[in-house]
């Protein structure tokens, strides 16, 4: 501290901590590891010094309301904290290897309202940081770093937005770096992270098994939304991944449908894509049945078949060192196979596969990241594109794409998610285009009814191979908990 400088009285009791004076007692707590993750990102941003910033999420009303908005805390500051709480903040001296947590100062009438926020003890025992602070003293701390600052040291930002406005202007202020090196880090699970991951699946699981137990009950998509939440809030998973998925029949080929409104009468399967989230990592589960536990067809059979060999196949090869993109290919390859054997597609094999025709029935990537979020951040995306016969596929997939295939590594987690669909507006569409001679459109619209199939699991690369951590039942295992058998 500056000789001669006062501090605040909210900020007082703390000056012990200018010494390096700690006294640490013992948890119980299994604590997230935020160090360990901060050290995780400065190793990545290859820098030995400068002070990383990060704002977690502040409380926000509604427009024109008095109520907030749903709290869900910023997934780059909660990597680096552990805190799902409100209106914090962080900063991790790289050189000194202090990581410090800053918490909202005590408010008397918030806390008869709502209760109190958290304290710096409470902080202090709950979270992997070196330091808690009330958020009066953040000015101060800062204006301190920068004074003791040395040539070159940074001030690591994410968004420019969230520089201090009490710096100074010229300060060197790093947006470049910090959220690729983060990326880079959460590309790869720790053994907490993983546990997590683990427990959204397994609580996922229990709430689509419940709902196989339920579905010839069920007369409505809002059951089964209402089925899935139900089961996962009273397992403790309050929150959600991402907007449950309950599409029946037809809706099952719109990819990202979110009405859950309609009626399952007369509809020959559902498409269930839902996964609750546990500590804030995200579970990714689908699953595609009949409501009977009897498939209503040999169409609907068919493609369900057909899926789950997609699937099955791509995840037998996933392993450290496998080039996912090379797994998409091969589960475009299947799909051809399937779908030429079944009348939709005509032709010879290599013509179909270079025409695309195949995207016009699996529109998206094979899968993706799973962490803090559903759709997680890595270093590079796995559905990248390399040096392949299929090169000029790369705009028609996913976005986006560079020249590079990155290969799994032990601890990525992924989603394994093919799916099939047959989608009227995406049928029509074909019609105009080059590839409408590989597709038979008079067996395809046999198959509109069905509307999709997708089965999705989240997969953990490990030392050896993989470990499968869904645990939802599938094939037939879910029509034997259908039909009550299992």
């Amino acid at each position: 501290m500056r000789s001669g400088q006062a501090r605040p009285l909210a900020d007082t009791m703390i000056h012990f901590d200018a010494y390096n004076i700690r006294l640490d007692t013992p948890t119980s707590c299994d604590k997230y590891p935020a160090k360990q993750h901060a050290r995780r990102v400065a190793q990545k941003l290859g820098a030995s010094q400068g002070l990383i910033f990060l704002s977690g999420q502040p409380t926000i009303n509604l427009r024109d309301s008095d109520q907030s908005r749903p709290f869900r805390q910023r997934r780059y500051f909660y990597y680096l904290s552990g805190a799902d709480e409100a209106d914090c903040a962080l900063t991790y001296d790289i050189e000194r290897d202090l990581l410090t947590l800053f918490v909202p100062d005590f408010d008397l009438h918030r806390a008869i309202w709502m209760g109190p926020t958290l304290s710096r003890e409470e902080a202090q025992d709950r979270y992997d940081v070196d330091y808690v602070r009330y958020h009066t003293s953040l000015q101060y701390e800062l204006q301190e770093w920068l004074d003791d600052r040395k040539q070159g040291s940074e001030l690591y930002l994410i968004h420019e937005s969230e520089k201090p406005n009490t710096l100074p202007k010229d300060l060197p202020v790093n947006l470049a770096s910090l959220m690729p090196a983060m990326n880079a880090a959460r590309g790869i699970k720790d053994e907490y992270e993983i546990r997590m991951i683990r427990e959204a699946n397994r609580v996922s699981g229990l709430a689509h098994r419940k709902i196989l137990e339920s579905i010839k009950s069920f007369s409505n998509e809002s059951q089964i939304e209402g089925s899935f939440l139900d089961t996962c809030i009273s397992h403790g998973a309050r929150n959600q991944a991402y907007q449950i998925i309950a599409a029946s029949g037809p809706n099952a080929a719109v990819l990202h449908y979110d009405r859950n409104n309609e009626s399952l009468h007369k509809k020959p399967l559902v498409c269930l894509d839902a996964g609750a989230e546990w500590n804030c990592y995200a579970s990714d589960v689908t699953r595609t049945f009949p409501l009977t536990g009897e498939w209503p067809s040999k169409y609907v059979r068919d493609i369900y078949k057909l899926v789950e060999r997609m699937q099955e196949e791509t995840i037998r090869l996933i392993g450290k060192g496998v080039r996912y993109r090379s797994l998409h290919d091969l589960a475009h390859d299947i799909a051809i196979e399937g779908l030429l054997a079944l009348g939709v597609l005509q032709g010879a094999v290599d013509e179909v596969r270079d025409s695309g025709a195949s995207k016009v029935f699996f529109p998206h990537g094979l899968g993706h990241h799973v962490g803090l979020e559903v759709h997680d951040v890595s270093e590079g995306s796995i559905m990248a594109l390399g040096a392949s016969r299929r090169q000029h596929w790369s705009s028609d997939y996913l976005s986006p794409c560079t020249l590079s295939a990155p290969l799994l590594e032990e601890g990525m987690v992924v989603t394994v998610e093919p799916g099939l669909y047959f989608s009227p507006l995406a049928l029509n569409n074909a019609r105009k285009q080059p590839c409408a001679k590989y597709i038979n459109f008079d067996v395809a619209e046999k198959y509109v009814h069905i509307g999709g199939v997708r089965i999705e699991d989240d997969i953990l690369v490990t030392a050896t191979g993989y470990e499968n951590l869904t645990t939802a039942p599938k094939g037939e295992e879910m029509l034997a908990v259908i039909r009550g058998s299992a």
